[in-house]
């Protein structure tokens, strides 16, 4: 099986080093392999030669075959139906579980308040009216079909005007490690 074949096993490896309390440094120091691929196998950026996957699944004390089960389980397609009202944060989630990725629609007025700090990279879509965006001391106005994308990190707060708007902020999850 070569580097192409390989399926993602990112999840399956992030779950079994947490389950055995390593961190990535440890993993890549009993597996010969760098701390930035090992992050990449697990936000699924790199796929392990057949070759890596061993030495992973030997610092984790388990097989690759088990890891490539796991894998496949992990696996999921989901379809969140619209309909559900926001939540108290006036946010309707699109995205159910722990993944790697996190999505809200908000609709109609809305006002983020504070100012907010993601972990991860995010970005917001106004599919419907307006937004008036505030990052790092930079005012934004964003109007339909627009997009504003910031990287981890960037100080942030954003404000929906109009009963019409339909807003999608979409982040990389605040589990995952940044790369």
């Amino acid at each position: 099986m070569d580097e192409k074949e390989t399926p993602r096993v990112g999840a399956a490896v992030r779950k079994r080093r947490r389950e055995l309390g390593l961190t990535l440094a440890t993993v890549a120091g009993r597996s010969g392999l760098s701390v930035p691929f090992l992050s990449q196998v697990e936000n699924e950026r790199a796929r392990p030669s057949t070759d890596s996957l061993r030495r992973v699944a030997e610092a984790l004390e388990t097989t690759a075959a088990e890891l490539l089960d796991a894998a496949d389980s992990a696996r999921t397609v989901d379809v969140v139906r619209s309909g559900p009202e926001p939540g108290p944060s006036g946010a309707r989630p699109l995205v159910r579980g722990q993944h790697q990725m996190h999505a809200d629609e908000y609709t109609g007025d809305h006002d983020a308040g504070r100012e907010l700090v993601l972990r991860n990279d995010s970005l917001l879509y106004v599919a419907d009216g307006a937004a008036e965006v505030e990052a790092e001391g930079r005012a934004y106005r964003l109007e339909r079909g627009d997009t504003l994308y910031m990287s981890g990190g960037v100080r942030h707060r954003w404000r929906a005007s109009g009963p019409g708007t339909r807003i999608l902020v979409v982040a990389v999850a605040e589990h995952i490690e940044p790369a």
